[in-house]
């Protein structure tokens, strides 16, 4: 007879408790990874002065200015390259700045700069942390009048004021250190790789519209505190709802609210900051 003591289904107890004990090890560095995690991401909250709320950002300003100004090359490569029409390009650069130098934008620590992208075929404009702002050529050629560009570079300087970036990569980080303790407990890298999907599904959509519509609303007062007619950025919303046609995607499915909601807020900020300065 062996030295192992059979179970009825030919395992040994020993193996078996060797095999719970493994388990036990393994259920335990993964709760004390998703812990660490968790833990970080909390010790991340610092409070805005600029938009006064509380947020996750576990980067400095001053790496947001970095991280934008290694990843505007790629972004420009991306699109075309910038746009030849140095006319277009200065008039971007006017505007952005004038919205810059009148507003709160101007105390942030941020380098604010602004690029025609040559696209044409894409409808967009997007900023990169730190005040790197970018609107694609297809975007600035169905615009009306310059009123509807400060709108849309309202908005984009709003993210960079918000600190959005900064704030999606520290939650990336948190959906990273959650998938990797799926992996460990698991032992399946495809499991870790679906637990990280299904949170940025599940976190990150409806922050994404939060963000968009905090972004709005502190473009309205950019706009008001430079000048600008802010009722010209429900003229930007109606050009991105005839872009989307009539198949966008619903906004439960999407990051970004829906143009009519946007359009219906837009106009609540503008009557809140227009009665705050009376």
């Amino acid at each position: 007879m062996g030295i192992f003591r059979r179970t009825n289904d030919g395992g040994s107890l020993s193996q078996m408790g060797l095999g719970n004990s493994r388990i036990g090890s393994t259920l335990i560095l993964a709760i004390i990874i998703a812990g660490f995690s968790y833990f970080k991401y909390c010790s991340t909250k610092t409070y805005n002065e600029y938009t006064g709320v509380y947020q996750h950002v576990g980067i400095s300003p001053e790496q947001e200015i970095a991280l934008g100004l290694n990843s505007a090359p790629a972004m420009i490569q991306q699109h075309g390259g910038l746009h030849p029409d140095q006319r277009g390009q200065d008039l971007v650069k006017q505007v952005g700045q004038k919205l810059v130098q009148s507003t709160i934008a101007s105390k942030t620590p941020y380098q604010y700069d602004f690029h025609l992208l040559a696209d044409e075929e894409v409808i967009n404009a997007f900023a990169l942390p730190g005040g790197q702002v970018f609107i694609t050529a297809a975007l600035f050629n169905k615009l009306k009048n310059e009123d509807q560009l400060a709108g849309v570079f309202g908005h984009e300087i709003g993210h960079v004021i918000a600190r959005h970036g900064g704030e999606r990569i520290t939650q990336t980080e948190l959906f990273e250190g959650l998938s990797g303790a799926a992996t460990v407990a698991t032992g399946d890298y495809s499991t870790g790789q679906g637990v990280a999907a299904l949170l940025n599904q599940f976190f990150s959509m409806p922050y994404g519209r939060d963000q968009e519509l905090q972004s709005d609303e502190i473009g309205v007062k950019l706009m008001l505190d430079s000048g600008y007619n802010p009722e010209e950025l429900i003229g930007v919303m109606e050009i991105l709802k005839a872009a989307g046609g009539p198949n966008r995607t619903p906004e439960r499915l999407s990051t970004h609210p829906d143009p009519e909601n946007r359009i219906e807020r837009i106009r609540e900020a503008i009557q809140k900051y227009k009665n705050n300065s009376n």
